[in-house]
Order: structure tokens, then sequence, then C-alpha cells
């Protein structure tokens, strides 16, 4: 083998090293955005389960409205505030 082979081998494994420290190094400094970033993906799949089954979560609000009109009318209020900023948020980042 040449030199120049065996000094080209010599650095692609020093640069194979050098990656791995800093896959390590990304991996654990990366950390508290991972999970607050899996909050987001149970969130978003909490939403679209409720959107393919309108009938029970629509069988639960009326049984909450019977129970407790003025829980279930706070609460109706609260999403409705939650789901406009949600939308306008949506808007926000879709746009730019």
């Amino acid at each position: 083998m040449s030199d120049r082979r065996i000094e080209l081998a010599l650095r692609r494994g020093e640069l194979r090293a050098r990656c791995a420290r800093q896959r390590e190094d990304l991996a654990q400094s990366a950390w508290p955005i991972e999970s607050a970033l899996a909050g987001v993906d149970r969130l978003l799949a909490a939403g679209r389960w409720v959107k393919a089954n309108p009938k029970p979560v629509a069988a639960f609000a009326l049984a909450l409205l019977a129970a407790r009109p003025a829980r279930a009318w706070r609460w109706a209020k609260r999403s409705f505030f939650l789901w406009r900023g949600w939308r306008s948020l949506k808007k926000r980042f879709t746009e730019s």
C-alpha cells in the first residue's frame, strides 16, 4: 500500500471517530428538546384521535354537559380559546 493510501486511511479513521464523538455530544445535549417534542407528538396524536373519533368525544361532552352544566360551559370557553389560539399560531407559522 502506498504512503498516501495509508495516510488517507488513518485520516478517515480519525474523522469517523470525531463524528462518533460529535453524535454522542449532540445526543446528550438534545435530550431536553427531545422530551418536549415527545410531548408535542402526544398532543398531536390525541388531536388526530379526536378528529378520527368524533362520536365518543361528542358523547363525553354531552355527558359532561348533563352532569355539570356550569363546569361544561367553563371547559367549552377554555377549549374555544385554546382552539382559536392554535389556529392563530398555525396560521402564523404556515405563512412564514
